[in-house]
Order: structure tokens, then C-alpha cells, then sequence
């Protein structure tokens, strides 16, 4: 029993401890959104300031902002389009490789995965210069087209789920006189809806948080998203921290409020496929 009281205590340490890790920045950056100019270098970061202090200034600049609504409109075009294409590609894909037998299979199956483990820095100079030929820089559809072919993690999950499906639904649907086209578009895509949320879900996350792809390729003003958008207050000289704090709260409250709302889809999506019975 002494052992079991102290197994426990010590697994609930090792999570307190970890959550504290993963708050402690954000909590840091709410303090710091609350504060005036002076109080950022005259109080500790680690302390909030006294209640007569506390100021929504910060907060009041970042929502006045004209391009704080280019921002929400660049990405949310990025997101929109970028997510109906790993959909559609990602779905349509992983069902040819779980359901058909063709010839060099492995090999494409192989070459898909490789791409996945290829560390994206080391094909940066090629991809620049194909989205250049394709005309697409500074445009919306530079990050589009990267976000759609370069991240294959949807590939992964639809074929984990897929795996799951019976072939006999397949082979009673074709028996019925369903073409291919119909099986996979009212039976196949429709069963797929936990992997969709899933994918959905970790991929907007991963674009709204995306500064590298929006910075490198869209650098006019007018294409700011979300993140770029944040650059403008990260600037030691002009004492805008606690600026930059309020914008990152702002911002990242749609993605805390996806990820609270679709949080048992993304669990249930992530485990589909992982258990044959």
C-alpha cells in the first residue's frame, strides 16, 4: 500500500510539473499584456501587477489595428482553402493505397513517408525557387500550395482509419452496383468524419501558428496574417513587449477555443486504426 501511495504521489508530481511547464509561459505572457511600459521594467516578469496598475491599453492598441483584420482574412482565406485541399487530397489518397493493389505501390507509399522525414530546411532553396517559377510569391497561394504538399501528416491518419473499415462494406456496396465514385463519396468519405475533425484540427492549429512559411513568402503588408501581424510589436527598441504580449493572447484564443470544442474528435481520430481486433 506504501508503495502504491508513493508510485501515485510521484506520478502526480511528474504531471503537476508539466503543466506548470506548458502554463508558466502563457500565464507569463498574460502578465505581461497587463502591464504599462514602466511596469515591465521596473516589476519582475514572474509577478502580476497590483490591481491599480493592471491595464487594458494594450489590448485596446491591438484590437484598433487595421491590420489586425488583414490578419484574420489572409489566414482565414489560407486556412479555408489549405484544408479543403489535405482533405480532399489526404481522403482520396490514403483510400487508393488501403483499398487498390497496383504496380510500384511500396515504392510511392516509401517515397511519401520519405518526404516526411526529410527536415523541410534542407529543401527550403529548391521549394523557393519552384513557388518563384510558379509565380506564386508573394501571393496567397505560395503558403497554400506548401501547407497542401509538404506536410503529409493527413496522409497517416485517413489510412489509420481506413484500415478499420471493412472491406466487406466496399465489396457489398460495388455488389449493389456502386461505381467507385459513389462508394467512396456517401459511404467511405462520411465514416471518415473523426479523422476529418482530427486533421482539421492539428492542421489549422499548425497554420494559424505558422510564421516561417507567411514571413519568407508574402512580405507585402497587405498579405499579413496572424503572425506576421505580430512582428510589428517585436521590437525591443520601441518597448512594445507588452503590446506584443496582448496581440498573442488575442490571437491565440480562437485556437484555444477550436482545440477546448474539438478536443475528444482529435483523441478519438488520432487512436482510430491504432487497435486491430
Amino acid at each position: 500500500m506504501a508503495k502504491r501511495v508513493i508510485s501515485q504521489s510521484a506520478k502526480q508530481l511528474i504531471c503537476i510539473c508539466m503543466v506548470a511547464i506548458v502554463l508558466a509561459p502563457i500565464i507569463l505572457t498574460l502578465f505581461a499584456s497587463l502591464k504599462t511600459k514602466t511596469d515591465m521594467v521596473n516589476t519582475s516578469p514572474l509577478l502580476l501587477p497590483s490591481f491599480a496598475k493592471i491595464t487594458f491599453d494594450n489590448y485596446k492598441e491591438v484590437l484598433t489595428d487595421k491590420q489586425l483584420l488583414t490578419g484574420f482574412k489572409n489566414t482565414g482565406i489560407i486556412l479555408a482553402v489549405s484544408l479543403v485541399f489535405n482533405v480532399l487530397f489526404g481522403t482520396i489518397t490514403a483510400y487508393i493505397i488501403e483499398r487498390f493493389e497496383f504496380k510500384g505501390k511500396k515504392i510511392i507509399v516509401s517515397l511519401f513517408f520519405l518526404g516526411m522525414l526529410i527536415p523541410t530546411f534542407v529543401t527550403e532553396i529548391a521549394r523557393f525557387q519552384i513557388i518563384q517559377k510558379l509565380h506564386l510569391y508573394n501571393t496567397l497561394g505560395a503558403p497554400i500550395i506548401i501547407y497542401v504538399a509538404s506536410d503529409l501528416m493527413q496522409l497517416y491518419i485517413y489510412r489509420q482509419f481506413i484500415s478499420g473499415i471493412s472491406v466487406a462494406l466496399d465489396e457489398a456496396a460495388l455488389l449493389d452496383g456502386c461505381s467507385y465514385f459513389k462508394l467512396f463519396a456517401k459511404i467511405i468519405f462520411p465514416l471518415l468524419a473523426p479523422a476529418t475533425a482530427t486533421v482539421c484540427i492539428i492542421k489549422a492549429i499548425s497554420i494559424i501558428n505558422d510564421m516561417y512559411i507567411p514571413y519568407l513568402y508574402m512580405p507585402k503588408n497587405k498579405l499579413r496574417t496572424l503572425t506576421t501581424f505580430l512582428m510589428d510589436y517585436a521590437n525591443a527598441q520601441l518597448g512594445s513587449w507588452q503590446t506584443l504580449a496582448a496581440g498573442i493572447i488575442i490571437i491565440m484564443i480562437p485556437t484555444v477555443i477550436l482545440y477546448l470544442i474539438f478536443q475528444k474528435h482529435i483523441l478519438a481520430g488520432v487512436a482510430a486504426g491504432a487497435v486491430k481486433e
